[in-house]
């Protein structure tokens, strides 16, 4: 799975240095400690959007509204699967700059799902599995903490307004490779359809990017971002892979507001 020397020369642009975000309002790192960053690997779910994407919002935006003494490196790309994420070098430019006590928050499965494209597809139980060990082992080999999240889920409900998951066996294979690995396993796509349920087939509108000229079933606005981003923050500390002093505001609300879209890059 080595990179030719077109696709590295590609991905040095592609993968330029994302807009990184501290938590507000926390103290600074003490002399002479380091601030950790959390990395994110992802999907357009999970991604920075930009000014010409608004109000369409990645959860990976409003992550950093519940941690305290984290950095949020989110290197989250829209279309993005386990595999073209390697393919393109985006994997490598997070491992050049990783450090020892960071965290490599991983969720793929979206676009891993995508049969049609062999630029993106990656068999569940097979290469799904195999590219996602890229990103763990390339964690640990530089002292850094790998977790996995299964995939958020769309907006999809059956006639009698029962929550349908979309992502065929992508999320138990993660779980299994979780296991099997021993690495922290952030369970987003069950506990995101138990949300979608309970919201129900009207009120979920309001937490994805339904506007006047779309109705848009996959990516978040605000609320949804903010909903999606808490239940990550509540694992991460279930799972203790953060502690209770890396985490706030879990059942406080999250003033829409705070979600702003920086220009896009020229």
């Amino acid at each position: 799975m080595s990179l030719t020397r077109r696709q590295l020369s590609v991905a040095a642009a592609a993968a330029a240095v994302p807009l990184a975000f501290a938590a507000t309002g926390t103290a600074q790192a003490a002399p002479g400690r380091r601030t950790r960053t959390l990395y994110i690997a992802g999907d357009s779910t999970a991604a920075q959007k930009y000014t010409n994407n608004a109000p369409e919002t990645g959860w990976g935006m409003a992550l950093p509204f519940f941690l305290k003494g984290w950095n949020v490196a989110n290197h989250a790309q829209n279309g993005r699967s386990s595999k073209s994420f390697v393919d393109e070098g985006r994997l490598k430019a997070i491992l050049a700059v990783i450090q020892p006590g960071d965290l490599l928050l991983c969720q793929f499965g979206h676009n891993d799902e995508k049969s049609e494209d062999p630029t993106r597809y990656t068999e569940p139980w097979t290469t799904y599995q195999d590219y996602l060990r890229m990103y763990l082992d390339g964690a640990r080999a530089r002292g850094a903490r790998p977790v996995l999240a299964t995939s958020v889920e769309r907006r999809k409900f059956d006639a009698s307004g029962k929550a349908l998951p979309t992502h065929g066996e992508y999320p138990a294979a993660m779980r299994a490779l979780a296991q099997e690995e021993r690495v922290p396993l952030l369970d987003i796509q069950a506990l995101s359809i138990a949300l979608w349920q309970r919201l129900g087939v009207e009120e979920t509108k309001k937490y994805f990017n339904w506007t006047a000229t779309e109705q848009d079933n996959t990516h978040f606005n605000p609320p949804g971002a903010i909903a999606v981003a808490r239940l990550v923050a509540r694992e991460l500390l279930r799972t203790r892979v953060l502690g209770p002093s890396d985490v706030r505001r879990l059942d406080e609300t999250i003033p829409e507001s705070w979600i702003t879209w920086p220009q896009a890059a020229a």
